[in-house]
């Protein structure tokens, strides 16, 4: 197949414009976006994205899970698309670009070829997933993991947020529930842009980031169980004290993470101490311990430590101690002709580039069970994410767009 030529570019000017305005639908209050799934602001989001693909000439196909699929139709009819996007639904003080770029710099894939008037052998499709920022309705990367026959569709759509609501009622109630299959469609790739959400590339001033790998996830909820008592008059000697206990094993988690140094990391975000009253020596901690690591063997590793050296703690302390498993993901290795392809896209465009692992989980990881996939990501300031403070420049939105463009453009084969 042939290359684009390096002097085919993307409009950078009009990806830009086409953020900022998507970035006026469900406003944060300090300065991002609070855009989560299946609320009124996410069907408002679609809405704008269904115009401005329908704009471009594209057909939009919507499934039983909501995704959304722009077709840019190719000249073979019998070649699968190459695919290609993100996600719109952002967290309760999320940031402009998450999952953002990635659906609109596909978009504009599709206005640039209109604008130079190529012909692909392949369709691209633009597709806007889900639910993949979990933090309505858990877990993250929902309709994603359902294409992929990670989930199942009524085990997702029963899925209920904390007032209460399904999944599957509310995706009905704004209107975007599909009639088509979900995961009916065969892909001949997939795709995917993203910010980096880490301090990697802008720290070593890099202007694209080759995703190779995207770190496994385990957690594992740690219950302790120690004894309430007064603060004042229980002796030292005969407190039962959960808290203490939690410290102690979060000091082990540290420990166990850096001894996997450099990519294994570990902590403990989820935190709830009962009956956490100033004055009451905790009787119970429950925690939830987040390991991550490109290598399976060591996320085993890590977590069978974390089980034993916990229990040796509590043992030691007169505490019991439970643990269980509530969620995780293997480590992917993406498509070695995909990434290939982005390295390719980076190098003819003279962009500096250098390999990195995703921390974060994507949807690319569940679409790379069923489709040869690589990710593509750009520096973001500081490596802030989910957070309103999240920031990009034009610059960067521009180069990771363009790599993808040549990438995508590249698989799906220009027609001479």
């Amino acid at each position: 197949m042939s290359a684009p030529g390096e002097n085919l570019r993307i409009n950078g000017d009009r990806l830009w414009d086409s953020l900022m305005e998507m970035a006026k639908i469900g406003p944060g209050v300090a300065g991002g976006n609070n855009r989560q799934t299946l609320t009124d602001a996410d069907a408002e989001g679609r809405a704008l994205f269904q115009q401005w693909c329908e704009a471009a000439g594209c057909e939009m196909g919507l499934d039983t899970m909501g995704n959304m699929f722009a077709l840019r139709a190719g000249t073979d009819p019998d070649a699968l698309p190459v695919y290609v996007g993100s996600h719109l639904d952002t967290q309760p003080t999320g940031g402009k670009y998450d999952g953002v770029l990635g659906v609109l710099g596909g978009l504009e894939i599709l206005r640039t070829l209109n604008d130079l008037g190529i012909r692909t052998r392949h369709p691209i499709v633009v597709t806007n997933w889900t639910n993949e920022e979990g933090t309505r309705y858990a877990p993250a990367m929902l309709s994603s993991g359902v294409f992929a026959g990670i989930h199942a569709e009524d085990w997702a759509k029963d899925r209920v947020d904390a007032a209460g609501k399904r999944f599957g009622d509310e995706l009905k109630r704004i209107g975007w529930e599909g009639e088509e299959p979900v995961g009916a469609r065969k892909m001949h790739a997939f795709f995917e842009l993203h910010i980096e959400q880490g301090p990697i590339l802008e720290a070593e001033g890099v202007d694209v980031g080759v995703v190779t790998h995207g770190q496994g996830l385990s957690w594992t909820q740690v219950t302790v169980t120690g004894r309430d008592s007064h603060t004042g008059s229980t002796p030292m000697p005969m407190r039962k004290n959960a808290g203490l206990g939690m410290a102690r094993i979060l000091e082990k988690v540290e420990e166990i993470a850096w001894s996997h140094a450099p990519h294994a990391v570990g902590a403990a975000g989820h935190i709830d101490i009962y009956p956490n009253s100033r004055n009451v020596i905790p009787g119970k901690a429950v925690f939830t311990v987040d390991f991550r690591s490109p290598d399976l063997a060591v996320i085993e590793d890590m977590e069978t430590r974390l089980r034993t050296e916990a229990q040796a703690i509590c043992d030691d302390m007169g505490l019991e101690v439970a643990f269980e498993k509530v969620g995780g993901f293997d480590p992917v290795t993406f498509d070695p002709g995909c990434v290939q392809a982005v390295r390719d896209a980076a190098e003819r465009l003279g962009y500096s580039h250098r390999e990195i692992i995703s921390g974060a989980g994507h949807d690319a990881c569940w679409i790379n069970q069923v489709a040869p996939t690589a990710m593509i990501m750009c520096p973001c300031v500081d490596g802030l994410s989910h957070n309103e403070a999240e920031e990009i420049s034009k610059e960067w939105s521009t180069a990771g767009a363009e790599v993808l463009f040549h990438a995508v453009v590249e698989t799906a084969e220009i027609v001479e």
